[in-house]
């Protein structure tokens, strides 16, 4: 690769969650809903893409903004677009599925190039041409998913985190097959799995549906509802007879390394993403909280194993990302590719909505990366997934800044570490001013975790190992 992968995987001022990995010739792109920094609702901005030579995942490129919302008829009040998914028609047009906020249609846009320019071209219709979500017995529409099965193209939706939606019943999420004109239904939705299937405790269906075909099965991704990350079902047929297999992959850690819902390892907030296959390896695509708000989300990604029967073990989140192995520990890397951050415990748990968190100084903008963590406190932890140590000399530096006094204690993992070193900190500024010491010789794949213990509060901008 041209340099280093992290995460999140796009440069740090860009927020794009709900992201759908693509492979269209021999690139692979992102297609996801738009974060404004600092907003105060979800996906303000409009589509944009990036995408990747599949040879080298490290290298995105900005392919600019591929629809606006204003171009969506029924968008005058500029309303947000929710999360897209788009897929290569019969006709060699690609089609872009996307819903308005609040409007329970799913509409499409279509273009000659993956990355557009998109135009409008219509709204999935009934096998009558009533557009579907226009009566109030029809189910609600939401974050559709779209696949060709050999040249047969089913539009998967729904909802089922409530009862209700705009006017409309959830139901879960449903399916149909739609003709060749890629808007009509060929029939009336099916129900794959409904709204109260699983419980709270057992990953019922929330939002945000993805679908594969991978060998002979069809893989269905989704967040389940109680925020605990992506999780999949499989079925021999793509209209039916979902099965739940388990978590695939939590930006929180929920459920591996001993995390749950009071022991997170990162703030907690909803997800989104899909799977992707590339050059004979296959991703998860998710996202993650950022400035202390689900509104500002920004995408991640980590290698999956699938085996023969469908099974996909849960992984654990990590800085490294799609770099294909742990980071070289030599030179600077920036605070926010941080995989864990945890609040100081309370009563022997941690808050998963408070305490430290990933922000940025200045408005939303589409370039000047200087994201960094903010509000370190006494108890906070901070952790770096992986590096690789060959045993030689050097010392651990920090570029902090706050009014805080204390000690750093660094670990190689986050519980039974061993201990690194320990860095004195007494920034008492607001310019960012650097604190280092000696590291333990430590050789082979290693994580870093930063434990505060001290007084006062302070941001944190890098650390380099010298």
């Amino acid at each position: 690769m041209k340099k280093f992968a992290f995460n999140p995987y796009l440069p740090s001022y860009e927020y794009i969650p709900d992201g759908e990995p693509r492979v269209f010739g021999e690139r692979l792109y992102v297609f996801g809903s738009h974060d404004k920094f600092g907003g105060n609702d979800f996906c303000l901005n409009d589509y944009v893409a990036w995408s990747a030579p599949i040879d080298d995942l490290s290298d995105w490129r900005f392919e600019g903004v591929i629809y606006r919302k204003e171009q969506d008829p029924r968008s005058g009040e500029k309303l947000p677009l929710f999360a897209p998914d788009v897929i290569r028609g019969s006709d060699g047009r690609y089609y872009l599925y996307y819903s308005v906020k609040d409007s329970s249609v799913i509409s499409v846009a279509v273009s000659n190039a993956p990355a557009g320019k998109y135009e409008y071209y219509g709204d999935v219709k009934t096998p009558e041409g009533r557009v579907y979500g226009t009566r109030p017995d029809d189910h609600y529409e939401f974050d559709p998913a779209i696949l060709n099965d050999g040249g047969r193209y089913y539009l998967y939706s729904g909802f089922g985190f409530t009862a209700k939606a705009a006017g409309h019943r959830c139901v879960g999420v449903f399916v149909r097959e739609l003709k060749a004109d890629m808007l009509t239904s060929k029939g009336e939705p099916k129900i794959l799995i409904p709204r109260k299937k699983f419980s709270f405790f057992r990953n019922g269906f929330f939002e945000g549906a993805s679908i594969r075909k991978i060998g002979s099965l069809y893989f269905l991704v989704y967040p389940c509802s109680n925020m605990s990350g992506l999780v999949y079902c499989t079925s021999d047929r793509p209209d039916g007879g979902f099965r739940y297999r388990g978590r695939i992959h939590s930006t929180s850690d929920i459920g591996i390394n001993g995390h749950r819902f009071l022991s997170a390892a990162y703030p907690i907030g909803n997800n989104h993403g899909g799977i992707a296959e590339v050059n004979g390896k296959y991703y998860i695509f998710d996202h993650r909280m950022t400035n202390n708000t689900m509104f500002s989300r920004q995408g991640v990604a980590e290698e999956i194993q699938i085996s023969d029967d469908g099974t996909i073990g849960q992984v654990e989140c990590t800085s490294c990302g799609l770099n294909g192995g742990p980071l070289p520990a030599k030179g600077e890397y920036p605070a926010y590719i941080a995989c864990n951050l945890m609040s100081r415990r309370v009563l022997g748990m941690r808050v998963p909505f408070r305490g430290a968190y990933i922000t940025q100084d200045g408005e939303d903008r589409e370039c000047g990366p200087d994201q960094y963590i903010s509000q370190i406190e006494n108890g906070t932890v901070v952790g770096f997934k992986y590096f690789l140590f060959d045993g030689t000399e050097s010392r651990l530096c920090v570029q902090v800044r706050g009014f805080a006094q204390g000690t750093l204690l660094v670990y190689d993992r986050e519980r039974k570490g061993a201990l690194l070193t320990k860095i004195d900190l007494h920034p008492d500024q607001s310019e960012w001013a650097e604190f280092s010491a000696p590291l333990c010789k430590t050789k082979g794949k290693r994580a870093l975790f930063f434990k505060f213990r001290g007084k006062g509060k302070f941001d944190m901008n890098s650390f380099s190992v010298r």
